[in-house]
């Protein structure tokens, strides 16, 4: 199991050990999308959505999100979050909505599953925001687009 560091030597489990590790400035974005018909993204950029402002509940659901990860994620180090930003846009050629989630943090270990838990639990809440007008919503593109901080460095998506 040589590279993975959920795994010890005898191929089980285990949360890291980061308590050697420096503590350093960390910052994580990641992104999703939720694809819906034409009439659905007018819904929700005419506040028309019968549940109301469907990006500021859905930004406010991302936020929490990223604050509970360490909840949902079995193995994630609960992390002193210092921002959390999330970005939804109209993007009429999708058609729907591109989230974006910044996540800040100075620790011992990164926050990209913050970062994807704000994303995803965004999109969740744009679902279930309009799912009565569109039930065949798509939600996609979930991806980390900028790591940085530690010892692994810089990524930043292609």
């Amino acid at each position: 199991m040589s590279g993975l560091t959920h795994f010890d030597a005898k191929g089980d489990a285990h949360m890291v050990d980061v308590s050697d590790k420096p503590v350093t400035a960390r910052v994580a974005t990641a992104a999703a999308w939720v694809k819906m018909l034409p009439q659905t993204l007018d819904l929700i950029t005419q506040g028309r959505a019968k549940k109301g402002d469907v990006a500021s509940v859905a930004r406010l659901a991302g936020i929490m999100g990223a604050k509970k990860t360490a909840e949902l994620i079995p193995l994630c180090h609960p992390l002193p979050i210092t921002k959390v930003a999330v970005e939804i846009t109209a993007d009429p050629a999708l058609p729907g909505l591109r989230i974006e989630a910044t996540v800040k943090t100075t620790g011992q270990t990164g926050v990209e599953m913050e970062a994807l838990t704000a994303a995803s639990t965004a999109a969740l809440t744009v679902y279930d925001m309009v799912k009565a007008a569109d039930r065949g919503m798509e939600i996609g593109g979930l991806r980390v687009l900028l790591k940085d901080g530690g010892k692994s460095g810089r990524y930043e998506a292609e």
